[in-house]
């Protein structure tokens, strides 16, 4: 069994800040982490890779630096890692991204799964697992919290709803996009780190080396244009009201009809 993990290097939200004059992300000095949800994929390819002896390649398209996030999935147990790093893929949006990761998966080879994580904290869409299947005209799972079993021809998972989950066969090959339900992350390991930096390598691959469409990269080839970014205004802080139950519904009858609600 071969599988794929799609990740992406996001800043830690918890130092994120938001320039007033652009709306932008302040990236300067803000560290970097792998995308949670990406953890949670990387951690059941690895369970995957205990159980049914799988080889794990991880692919990341992003800067140089996205490098260590990389080499931090090969400490968890990952067996091949691969960064898409070129000026070429600058400005993609979902459906550029999802190409480029379509054509680097297409020079990877035979694969049976891709898992990738059910969204990114930095851009929230959830998009880019579904247009990778949608591109690669393959099936699609999304928002699996359980993998209930698997062979070499099919799996069968449980996909999180909001009022419950759904229990799905799905031919493979196919995409999982994973939700934190789904399993605990692991840690990687002393010896896993020491062989992630000194024994094993990141592949640096280019536009030209997976032979991608230059017209769809980047963006050129991105549908999506933002046209604003802001930040949402920052609320008022909040009041504890005090005495009995029957004074603190007079209270807040009170606020509610001074800010017009009531």
């Amino acid at each position: 069994m071969k599988i794929v993990v799609c990740v992406k290097q996001v800043p830690d939200t918890n130092d994120v800040k938001i320039d007033p004059k652009t709306g932008t992300l302040i990236r300067d000095g803000v560290p970097s982490i792998i995308n949670p949800d990406d953890k949670n994929a990387i951690e059941e390819a690895l369970v995957l890779k205990k159980e049914k002896g799988a080889v794990v390649t991880v692919l990341c398209m992003g800067p140089p630096q996205a490098d260590f996030a990389l080499r931090e999935a090969l400490g968890m147990g990952a067996d091949e890692a691969i960064l898409l790093s070129d000026r070429a893929f600058a400005g993609a949006d979902t459906w550029a991204t999802s190409y480029a990761l379509s054509m680097a998966i297409k020079k990877v080879g035979d694969y049976d799964l891709i898992f990738c994580g059910r969204q990114a904290i930095d851009g929230d869409t959830a998009q880019v697992g579904p247009e990778l299947a949608e591109i690669m005209d393959i099936p699609q799972v999304t928002y699996v919290r359980k993998i209930v079993s698997i062979d070499n021809k099919t799996a069968v998972v449980e996909r999180a709803m909001e009022d419950g989950y759904e229990v799905i066969e799905v031919k493979m090959p196919a995409v999982l996009t994973a939700v934190k339900e789904l399993n605990v992350p692991r840690y990687p390991t002393a010896s896993g780190i020491v062989d992630a930096f000194d024994v094993k390598e990141v592949k640096l691959w280019t536009a030209a080396d997976i032979q991608a469409d230059p017209e769809r990269l980047g963006l050129k080839g991105s549908y999506t244009q933002v046209k604003r970014t802001f930040a949402p205004p920052v609320k008022g802080a909040g009041k504890m009201l005090e005495g009995s139950v029957k004074e603190k519904a007079l209270s807040l009858v009170q606020e509610l009809k001074v800010k017009h609600v009531w």
